[in-house]
C-alpha cells in the first residue's frame, strides 16, 4: 500500500537539498514535482523543479480537479496534480510531497494517515543568512519570507515528525530513519538491529519528543516580530 509523505518548511530552509539527498537513499520512493504559475529562477527546468505553466493551464486543471492539493503563495499559484498518485499506487511505490503548510492540510483532509514532516531552521537569524546567501531575492521579498516563516512555523504541531536542519548529514540520516521507520511499522516486519536504530532515531523527531528543542526557535521568531524586534 503507498504511503504518503509530506514535507514542508519555510523558504530557506534547507528542504529541497534534505529532499534530493534522501530521495537517492530511499528506494521505491517517488516524488512528485509541482506545477506552478511562477516562472523559472536560476538554473531551474521545466520538469526538474517545476513544472512551470501558464495560470490559464493551471486553473482548468483546478476546475478538472486534476490536483490533489493547491493554493496561492506570493501572488503564485502551485499545485499537486493527482496523477502522481495514481502512479506511485500503480507501481506500489511510496510517494513524497514537498509541500507548503496549505497544501498540507487540504492532503491531511483527502489523505488522514500520511506522513507529515516539518522542517525548521535552527533560528531566525540562520534562515535570514540562508535566504541571503542564495541571491534569488530582493531586500523586500526577503522581508516577506522572514514574516511568512514567521506564520508556518506556528503551525509545527499539526505534524508528526519535527526536523530542526543544524547539521545536514544528521538531518539527511534523521529523514531517512523517518521513511524507514514508516515502512516498518506498516510492514508489521520484524525489524533487524540496525533497523531498531533507525526507530529509535525516527522517535526521537516524533513530535512529542521535540517540543523542548522547538521553544527556543519559536521564541527566535517571535522575537523578531515583537515591537521594536529585529
Amino acid at each position: 500500500m503507498t504511503t504518503v509523505y509530506i514535507i514542508s518548511a519555510p523558504s530557506g530552509s534547507g528542504k529541497s537539498t534534505l529532499v534530493g539527498r534522501v530521495r537517492r537513499l530511499v528506494p521505491h520512493l517517488d516524488f512528485s514535482i509541482s506545477y506552478t504559475t511562477r516562472p523559472p529562477r536560476g538554473s531551474e527546468k521545466n520538469g526538474v523543479e517545476y513544472f512551470f505553466v501558464p495560470r490559464i493551464q493551471f486553473e482548468e486543471m483546478v476546475k478538472h480537479d486534476e490536483f490533489l492539493e493547491h493554493a496561492e503563495v506570493f501572488g503564485y499559484c502551485y499545485g499537486t496534480a493527482r496523477r502522481f498518485l495514481r502512479e506511485a499506487e500503480q507501481k506500489n511505490h511510496d510517494l513524497l510531497l514537498d509541500i507548503d503548510v496549505q497544501g498540507a492540510e487540504q492532503v491531511k483532509r483527502k489523505i488522514a494517515d500520511a506522513v507529515s514532516v516539518f522542517i525548521l531552521p535552527p533560528d531566525r537569524k540562520e534562515l535570514e543568512s540562508r535566504l541571503r546567501k542564495r541571491s534569488l531575492d530582493t531586500e523586500e521579498v526577503i522581508q516577506r519570507r522572514l514574516v511568512t516563516a514567521s506564520r508556518e512555523i506556528e503551525n509545527y504541531a499539526k505534524y508528526d515528525y519535527i526536523l530542526v536542519n543544524d547539521r545536514l548529514e544528521e538531518s539527511i540520516e534523521a529523514l531517512r530513519a523517518i521513511f524507514v521507520a514508516e515502512r516498518l511499522k506498516r510492514s508489521g516486519a520484524q525489524p533487524s538491529v540496525e533497523e531498531t536504530a533507525m526507530l529509535a532515531k525516527a522517535e526521537r523527531n516524533r513530535l512529542g519528543n521535540v517540543r523542548e528543542r522547538v521553544q527556543p526557535i519559536l521564541a527566535s521568531f517571535a522575537a523578531a516580530t515583537a515591537p521594536g524586534g529585529h
